[in-house]
């Protein structure tokens, strides 16, 4: 699946904010305006001013409807969830080269809030991997203890934990060992 660079980067950021949620093993990472400031500039979100805790509830808002676009059971429910999303953001595309990328798309109007912003950018990256027939590769990790969002970017959508690396290793192992003692014993 072929996604450019702009697209990705929202992905990215729209899996990271949904991660954020209160039911995550680390609780609520965006508690107040000091992590929301935290997560916009690390995710480089442009164009975004001072922040509230007005800004602080609405992203926490547009967070609950991108996880909602995670466990839609279908394409088509995903599409109206994004459709009202993004409509609610009042998109207005635009061509632009900033920081040094080439040429992009942003979504969000200018002087946009950053929940707009996100909602917008964000919401249209999830729309093209619906739009794409693709809305299975929006996934909630396989482990028991986890669930953390993720996009599903291998070849063959065979993807189960958010990170192989522990999700992924870390049942393996354990399920080696029960094996091992199942054989022992």
């Amino acid at each position: 699946m072929l996604i450019p660079h702009d697209t990705r980067i929202a992905l990215d950021t729209v899996v990271d904010l949904v991660n954020t949620a209160p039911e995550s093993e680390q609780g609520d990472r965006l508690a107040n305006v000091v992590a929301l400031h935290d997560f916009v500039h690390s995710h480089a979100v442009s164009g975004v001013g001072e922040l509230s805790q007005r800004d602080l509830k609405a992203v926490q808002d547009v967070r609950t409807r991108f996880a909602e676009i995670f466990a839609a059971p279908d394409g088509r429910t995903a599409a109206e969830l994004v459709n009202e999303l993004v409509a609610a953001a009042g998109t207005t595309p635009q061509l632009t080269d900033h920081d040094g990328y080439d040429w992009h798309v942003h979504y969000f109007a200018p002087g946009a809030s950053v929940a707009d912003h996100l909602a917008a950018d964000c919401g249209m990256a999830l729309a093209f991997i619906v739009v794409a027939g693709e809305q299975e590769r929006l996934r909630r990790c396989e482990a028991p203890d986890c669930g953390r969002a993720f996009v599903d970017l291998s070849r063959n959508r065979s993807r189960r934990y958010c990170d192989s690396r522990t999700c992924g290793n870390r049942l393996h192992v354990a399920a080696y060992r029960a094996r091992r003692k199942e054989a022992a014993g």
